[in-house]
């Protein structure tokens, strides 16, 4: 068929050499920053001159709907990202091919008891990420705040104001350590700490990547972030460290083959690439800093460079993809309601409320104490309880196509009650608060 096109009119020809230009070219879908695909790029091109790789950046919810909207043999070759759950949405609908020819056999098969590769071969752990924080010594510093080890840590009123993270629904990553926390805590009290540690907060961004800039600039004290953002920043040479917290878990962040992409041999040889000895030395730049799926042995990792089977065995969660998957847009779209979107109220509701117990501590109030402790459950308690996120018939509901009309308007209805909800609450519990502290006087 091509020789017919490049033998015909004029038309037919350009036809034949757009087609031509595209023959090399593979198409990456990634959430990966730029430091990443670059580097990744580079190597790849410099050893297959023949083959371009084309990067197309988008967080993973907008990179989940650009698959689904296209037809076969129009999109991109590859996906690239950390979430195993997007990996999941791409494969229940089959938008996934199996590559198991561009798997390294020289890596394990679990991380902890984790494993490293879908069971059903449709995709692959290219790296390795836990959850964690981040903080700027200087910062610390001069504001004379302790470094801190756990999440439960970041509840406490020294931190108030010094906090910042980034919106679930806009950075898989950040969900990714929201429902780590909801894993190892269960669902009740962890909302009950994360909401504790939002009231803390200085910032909501709706960019992951600027919360590590945020810290390595000075700009916030502390970061909740995926591991690399916080060892990149430390061996980059920034005034930052980084701990994994005991309640954290480590996942691959996975690569796999588009079923209907353009260039399916090419893509193939950047995915086997990327798993190779030599694609896997390049996680070590100071830029990327992540952890790799080879054993160290093979590799030539900095010195005191997190060892990931230490971290997976040390970590106290054994993440639940599927779980994680089910409920994600609840999770994230609740965050949004009661966090991203009502910050200024719940910052308001948690100042207050360590100024109570500050003052109660002083001046000790059996009054005072219970509305306090009604204030800590009205600002700290999930809009929706456990046993809604176990029926079916809820999820279901987050799970159906918002571009209907009718499922628009009941999940918008949803939202805003959840919203208005929220609202009050904060405001009750700033009121409830501030009549505690009075109390202490």
């Amino acid at each position: 068929m091509q020789r017919i096109l490049c033998a015909g009119a004029l038309a037919a020809g350009l036809l034949c050499a757009v087609q031509g230009a595209q023959a090399g070219t593979v198409t990456v879908l990634t959430s990966f920053p730029k430091e990443l695909t670059t580097a990744y790029q580079k190597a790849f091109e410099a050893k297959n001159p023949g083959i371009k790789i084309e990067i197309l950046n988008k967080n993973t919810t907008a990179a989940i709907a650009y698959v689904r909207e296209l037809p076969e043999g129009q999109r991109p070759d590859i996906m690239w990202a950390s979430a195993p759950d997007a990996f999941e949405v791409l494969a229940r609908n089959k938008l996934l091919q199996a590559a198991p020819d561009t798997k390294n056999p020289a890596a394990p098969a679990k991380i902890g008891n984790y494993p490293l590769n879908d069971p059903q071969g449709l995709y692959y752990g290219q790296a390795l990420a836990g959850y964690g924080i981040m903080w700027n010594t200087r910062y610390l510093q001069a504001n004379k705040l302790p470094a801190p080890k756990a999440w439960a840590d970041l509840t406490r009123p020294e931190y108030f104001g010094h906090v910042a993270i980034s919106s679930p629904s806009r950075s898989g990553t950040t969900q990714l350590t929201v429902e780590t926390i909801l894993q190892g805590e269960g669902w009740d009290k962890g909302w009950a700490q994360l909401l504790a540690m939002m009231g803390n907060a200085a910032a909501v961004t709706d960019r992951s990547f600027a919360v590590p800039d945020g810290v390595n600039n000075g700009q916030y004290g502390i970061g909740i972030v995926i591991d690399f953002f916080g060892l990149a920043g430390k061996y980059s040479g920034f005034p930052v460290d980084f701990v994994y917290p005991a309640m954290t878990a480590v996942v691959p962040a996975n690569i796999a083959l588009i079923a209907g992409g353009k260039n399916t041999d090419e893509a193939k040889k950047f995915m086997a690439f990327s798993m190779s000895t030599e694609g896997q030395q390049l996680l070590f730049d100071p830029k990327i800093s992540r952890l790799p799926i080879l054993p160290y042995s093979s590799l030539k990792a900095p010195a005191g460079y997190p060892v990931p089977q230490d971290v997976a065995q040390r970590a106290k969660v054994q993440f639940d993809a599927d779980l994680s998957e089910n409920r994600y847009q609840v999770v994230t779209s609740l965050f949004d309601q009661m966090v991203t979107f009502r910050l200024k109220e719940l910052q308001a509701a948690t100042r207050a409320i360590h100024d109570a117990d500050k003052a109660l501590k002083a001046k000790p109030n059996a009054k005072g104490t219970e509305l306090l402790a009604q204030a800590r459950s009205l600002a700290y308690t999930a809009l929706v309880g456990e046993s809604n996120v176990k029926n079916e018939e809820f999820l279901a509901l987050f799970r159906k196509n918002r571009r209907d009309v009718e499922v628009s308007k009941q999940l918008t209805g949803l939202e805003q009650l959840w919203a208005t909800k929220a609202r009050e609450n904060y405001e009750r519990a700033r009121s409830l608060a501030q009549q505690a502290q009075g109390m202490a006087k």
